[in-house]
């Protein structure tokens, strides 16, 4: 697999390729000095994650940082960066990329293995985006975590990321569920296995202690740093539920979910639980109280954000059963799906459904100056974007690499109609 790395250093590049090295033929970095060579390899080869490192200062990485930005259809590919600044300070800066983890300089030799091994760990949810609409009912996973908090942040980030690309959660969802999965694994570490008291914390904190420092100091213990969280998922079409166990005693999480006492909403402590039961639609723990589950509920057929090459166009809304156009009819506009179902019905039979996930409607007879293939009806209230030939050209003359995504998207179309046609012949009653 192909990985863009963007440094100028030699010692980053050098630990990169020691760290692939580890992978034998997984991973094969490709390394660049220059931002628009780097940006170019992006574009056109939509690769799945990339390296930055944002300790070069300058104007180079704050263009490519622009550039992911301002471009919605490069949001897709996950970031692994390699910082020396305040990490808060460059998630501000950073903040709607699609982050797989940070390192820090220091620990980037031991940190970027573990990083590369979660990514592998877990291909099947970023590198298959579109698999589980076509094949899968359902995805689900298990993972065991070190008793570390490095690799919290990373796992929330793969997961949420997968979500949102997928088109399964907006953005307001992804950072609500973000902070419910880093809140969650984070407590499995540090209150769970480290048995860190609330108490104890808060006195480590007035006296300028860091939290990270002293989840490090419990871990010098062997039979503390052996313990593991185990982290499961499972993502279906309409929702996704996570389950998070740590090997710890448990606590009287009772006390921290009745908001209605001076132990629950008025605590100190527990708001890590407060705001997983507010982000998510249910929370529940086993009765030990070292297992905890939440679920949240998926947007259904809608588009979780519109690129901003269409701000400004003319949207167009359909009710159930309206017709947007007919089977022979001139091809004048292909359309960006906002939400709703389409029904796209061929020769008086229905040979597909579409929604946002799709991306576009109507490209294929447009691009090809033919008339219309087949008559599209709202399956239910539909919102769509409509984009003339002159302002579709338009479009890819500024951003060539768009031909290169919507020719990926119309051999995904082709392939899924072609399974669907197989299908119906299965299904179709002998004679």
């Amino acid at each position: 697999m192909k990985i863009p790395v963007f440094s100028k250093k030699d010692t980053v590049n050098t630990l990169v390729e020691e760290c692939v090295y580890k992978f034998k033929h997984d991973f094969n970095p490709i390394y660049f000095d220059n931002p628009e060579s780097f940006l170019q390899y992006l574009k056109f080869e939509l690769p799945e994650f990339n390296i930055i490192d944002f300790t070069i200062p300058g104007r180079e990485v704050n263009s490519i940082v622009s550039t992911i930005k301002k471009d919605t259809w490069l949001h897709a590919g996950g970031i692994i960066g390699l910082h020396k600044e305040n990490e808060r300070e460059l998630l501000q800066r950073i903040h709607t990329m699609n982050i797989i983890s940070l390192i820090h300089e220091n620990e980037f030799s031991s940190g970027l293995p573990r990083v590369l091994k979660i990514v592998k760990d877990n291909s099947h949810i970023l590198f298959h985006r579109d698999l589980q609409r076509k094949l899968l009912a359902q995805i689900t996973g298990s993972l065991t975590m070190d008793n570390d908090p490095f690799e919290v942040r990373t796992y929330a980030n793969l997961v949420t990321n997968y979500l949102f690309n997928s088109n399964y959660i907006n953005h307001d969802q992804r950072e609500r569920l973000h902070v419910a999965l880093f809140e969650m694994l984070m407590n499995a570490v540090e209150h769970g296995n480290c048995n860190i008291s609330f108490e104890e914390k808060t006195a480590w904190l007035e006296n300028g202690g860091d939290s990270i420092e002293l989840i490090r100091k419990k871990n010098r213990n062997p039979s503390v740093k052996k313990k593991k969280v185990y982290f499961s998922y499972t993502i279906r079409q309409e929702d996704s539920t996570f389950t998070i166990r740590d090997e710890g005693n448990g606590f009287d999480w009772r006390t921290y979910t009745d908001w209605s006492t001076d132990g629950g909403a008025t605590a100190l402590h527990g708001h890590g639980i407060k705001m997983t039961e507010i982000y998510t639609d249910s929370l529940w723990y086993n009765d030990k109280g070292n297992e905890v589950s939440f679920k949240i509920q998926h947007m259904k057929n809608e588009s979780n954000l519109i690129p901003k090459v269409f701000e400004g166009h003319e949207e167009a809304t359909f009710r159930k059963n309206q017709v947007i156009f007919r089977e022979g009819e001139e091809s004048n506009y292909l359309y960006y799906i906002v939400s709703g179902e389409l029904n796209i019905i061929s020769k008086g039979k229905q040979i597909s459904v579409l929604t946002p996930k799709d991306v576009f409607l109507g490209e294929m007879s447009f691009l090809l100056s033919n008339r219309r293939s087949a008559t599209v009806k709202a399956g239910s209230k539909c919102v769509l974007i409509k984009v003339s030939k002159d302002q579709f050209l338009d479009m890819i003359k500024n951003n060539p690499h768009y031909g290169i995504l919507l020719a990926r998207l119309i051999a995904q179309r082709l392939t899924r109609l072609h399974e669907f046609t197989n299908q119906l012949q299965i299904n179709a009653p002998s004679a």
